[in-house]
């Protein structure tokens, strides 16, 4: 496991913040930084946090070649990232629940591996994969400082639960960017709303889910069966939104700005504006990177369909190596149109 809150919030988070704030030379900040985060990661992880590292390497030396003026060169990379990628988040998240599946399918007895699941790889898999497209794109400028690209992936405040961050999003901030008692004080206050969403909310809801869902469920009246789903409804909310406020307040606090990711989700209106403000920085990466690029709803009705089943497949997969979350996946699309569900789904596709 990573730090342990008290060690984070009592030791890790003010050394380094105080480290920080006397050190003038933003390169060194910057490098204050990436050794705090391989630290704050290392301290779970002494061994993933070189897988992570080579990850970075990795994506670095692709995305380098992306932006050759070579088409096939540059495909051959962007290929070579994309499997290299999903391949890592394959072997490390999803091995065990396809050797199950096919011990259960073909009857056979596989030993089922038990393969430790680095922390956050489904987040750094998707940054570093959202880097190399879009240089691939053009949409943003290569990086030749490799620390630059170390920074953005290892960043601690959003390493572990996200949100997903893209590069072109902090790319600016990473190479040049402020800090003033505003922000500070600004990080500071989102900081503490999210960590007490998560302390006196999410693990509260979370320990009167348990408890009630712990019983038989056939034998529970409707009243406690109701009062768990609630409990657990509010549990799953403030516990990601409350992690992505910690994110967003931290990099506040070193002049780092993150883009909402949760907007009052269970204040919508209908399920439509509801998937709008839920989990943004995963539905619009989805929009991005496969929904898009697979053709959208440009190529009629039937590939729409397609296309759509793909996405909502693999984003019950995403969050997690069971084969409930794809059945989730699968409800979710009979759910209103994807254009209701990603944001900007329409729209975006038919600008591309």
């Amino acid at each position: 496991m990573v730090f342990s809150s008290l060690t984070f919030l009592c030791i890790f988070l003010p050394a380094v913040f105080l480290l920080y704030t006397l050190i003038p030379s933003l390169k060194a900040k910057n490098t204050l930084l990436i050794i705090a985060s391989l630290i704050f990661y290392a301290y779970g992880e002494p061994v993933y946090v070189l897988l992570m590292i080579a990850s970075s390497l990795v994506n670095y030396i692709c995305a380098l070649n992306c932006a050759d003026r070579e088409r096939t060169k540059s495909k051959v990379f962007l290929a070579a990232a994309i499997v290299i990628n999903l391949g890592l988040l394959a072997v490390f998240k999803y091995t065990g629940m396809f050797v199950t599946s096919l011990n259960t399918l073909a009857g056979l007895k596989i030993p089922v591996p038990e393969i430790a699941l680095p922390i956050g790889i489904s987040f750094f898999t998707f940054q570093a994969l959202s880097y190399v497209i879009d240089v691939y794109r053009g949409t943003v400028e290569r990086q030749k400082n490799y620390f630059h690209v170390l920074l953005y992936i290892s960043f601690f405040p959003q390493l572990i639960a996200g949100p997903i961050v893209k590069y072109r999003d902090i790319s600016e901030s990473i190479a040049s960017r402020e800090q003033n008692a505003k922000d500070v004080a600004r990080g500071m206050r989102r900081f503490i709303c999210g960590l007490c969403k998560k302390v006196l909310i999410a693990n509260a809801m979370g320990q009167v889910a348990d408890v009630i869902f712990s019983n038989d469920i056939a034998a529970l009246s409707a009243f406690p069966t109701w009062l768990g789903a609630v409990a657990y409804l509010f549990q799953i909310y403030y516990d990601f939104s409350g992690y992505s406020d910690m994110a967003i307040g931290l990099g506040r606090m070193f002049g780092f700005r993150f883009k909402e990711n949760f907007l009052y989700p269970y204040a919508a209106t209908n399920i439509q504006d509801f998937w709008r403000k839920w989990h943004i920085s995963l539905s619009t990466w989805f929009k991005e990177y496969l929904y898009i690029p697979l053709g959208g709803n440009r190529k009629g009705k039937a590939r729409t369909v397609l296309n759509r089943l793909i996405v909502f497949f693999l984003t019950g997969l995403w969050h997690g190596a069971n084969w409930t979350f794809v059945v989730w996946g699968a409800v979710a699309r009979l759910l209103p149109p994807a254009r209701g569900i990603y944001p900007g789904f329409k729209e975006a596709s038919e600008r591309n």
